[in-house]
């Protein structure tokens, strides 16, 4: 359920990015790609490329350096949207990580981010070269 949650949260943060008047010419460029078939599958066939024969460990550690990489690129091309667009990609993250409440084993209670989510956010932020 709580991958459900977070495939939801990113859905809802491309569509707030789409309706946000202040979004940067960029963002709404890469949302408006992202919602036609052809840029769904170009991201879905890149990522799957890019993940081929990694072990879950793996996964995360390659979806950050890929981060960074894009937040390079945007800096050398795009240096006055760079920031903005880097704020959002980490703004998407933090949307997804608090999208499902985390529980512990014998805790009644929950938060809304794991240890290891903060963990990943923070190595997102550092990708990106953004202060945490």
């Amino acid at each position: 359920m709580g991958l459900l949650k977070e495939s939801f949260a990113e859905g809802s943060a491309l569509m707030a990015a789409k309706a946000d008047p202040a979004a940067k010419p960029l963002i709404k460029a890469l949302v408006a790609d992202f919602q036609t078939a052809a840029g769904r599958s170009t991201a879905r066939d890149g990522l799957k490329e890019k993940l081929k024969g990694l072990k879950p460990a793996e996964i995360t550690a390659k979806c950050i350096e890929t981060l960074g990489q894009a937040g390079a690129v945007v800096d050398a091309k795009a240096p006055d949207d760079a920031a903005a667009f880097k704020a959002w990609l980490r703004q998407i993250s933090q949307h997804v990580a608090e999208a499902a409440k985390e529980r512990g084993f014998f805790s009644s209670g929950s938060s809304p981010v794991s240890d290891k989510e903060k963990a990943t956010l923070q190595q997102i932020s550092s990708a990106l070269k953004l202060a945490a």
